[in-house]
Formats: structure tokens, C-alpha cells, sequence
């Protein structure tokens, strides 16, 4: 990871750089409308509840947002720092159950803040795009690479039977049975 991309946590405790890092990695260029995508936009307040977050309207649709519309963070009672606090726990990789405990907050919050805050991250990454010739291995005789697959015994009875697999309940005894004298054989040979 570049040292650009790193974050200073102890920096980040304080509402407005907070607000000042979503807007940097939202729209490293310009603010854009996230209705229309056009760049003409005006700033126009700041939030009444959050001072630091500031609101947009947009010249060409004439619609009204701010720095978390259409995000993931967006419509929560829990402050940005939490909110930006919490991602970088799951990025410690610590459970749920830690993140509460460092944040003060129940488990089934911050169960719900991982979930979203995932779906979030799931949704921003780019579909997979595969390109060019695949071309088979000189040894496969086929022309085509084995694919080894653990398969198992499921509808192979014959393979089952001769592993000494048993049809239901009659057997059970027979390999309790079976699991005692080896248990009780192994000891007396001690």
C-alpha cells in the first residue's frame, strides 16, 4: 500500500477531517452530483446537526445533497469517526464483538455497521473482466488441464458398502461395537 493511501487514526478523531477524508477519496477530482454525474455544482450549507458535513446543490438538476448521499454512511445516528473508527477495526480484522467493546457500543450495532459498511465495500469493487486466449497444458493428454475434485461417495452405494458404510440403523451397534474392542485392544497393549 502506498504511503499516500495510509490513514493517520489519531488524526481522524476530530469530525471535520473526517468529513475532509470522505470528500477526498468520494471525489478526488471535483464534487459531482451523484443524480446526474454533472461537476456543476455549489455548496450550499452545512448540516444543521453536523457542522463539518457540508451540503451540495447541483446547478444542472437542480437536486440537493451533501457528502454522504448515496453512500453507505449515510442516514445513521452514529458519528463519521465511529463510523470510520469501526472500519478500521474490521481492517485489524478484530470480531464484532471487540470493535463494541473499543467503540462502546451494544454488539448488535456494530454487527449492523459491519454489515453495511461490507456491502459497501462489496458493491465498489469492479466486476472481474477476463481477457485473452486460455490455452491447454502440453502434458493433458486430452489437450484440456485435469481439474481434481474431491468427489466423495454420494451416489456411488457400492464404493459406500465397500468402506464399510452400513444402510440406517442396523449397523450402529456393529460399529460402536467395533470402536470399544479397538479402544479396549489399544489399551491393553499399553
Amino acid at each position: 500500500m502506498p504511503a499516500s493511501d495510509l490513514v493517520n487514526l489519531s488524526g481522524l478523531m476530530d469530525d471535520a477531517k473526517c468529513f475532509a477524508l470522505v470528500r477526498q477519496h468520494r471525489w478526488p477530482e471535483s464534487v459531482c452530483c451523484p443524480g446526474c454525474d454533472s461537476s456543476s455544482v455549489v455548496r450550499d450549507g452545512c448540516d444543521d446537526t453536523q457542522p463539518h458535513r457540508q451540503r451540495y446543490r447541483c446547478k444542472a438538476c437542480a437536486g440537493r445533497f451533501d457528502d454522504l448521499t448515496g453512500t453507505v454512511l449515510a442516514g445513521h445516528h452514529q458519528p463519521l469517526r465511529v463510523w470510520v473508527l469501526c472500519l478500521y477495526f474490521m481492517g485489524l480484522n478484530l470480531s464484532n464483538r471487540q470493535i463494541a467493546g473499543e467503540l462502546g457500543l451494544a454488539v448488535s450495532d456494530v454487527q449492523a455497521m459491519t454489515e453495511q459498511l461490507r456491502r459497501g465495500l462489496v458493491a465498489k469493487t469492479p466486476a472481474v473482466e477476463l481477457k485473452g486466449e486460455v490455452e491447454p497444458d502440453a502434458r493433458a493428454s486430452s489437450g484440456i488441464d485435469e481439474v481434481y475434485v474431491v468427489a466423495g461417495h454420494k451416489g456411488q452405494p457400492e464404493e459406500v458398502a465397500k468402506r464399510g458404510g452400513s444402510d440406517g440403523a442396523a449397523g450402529w451397534q456393529a460399529r460402536r461395537a467395533a470402536a470399544r474392542w479397538r479402544r479396549t485392544s489399544l489399551r491393553s497393549l499399553a
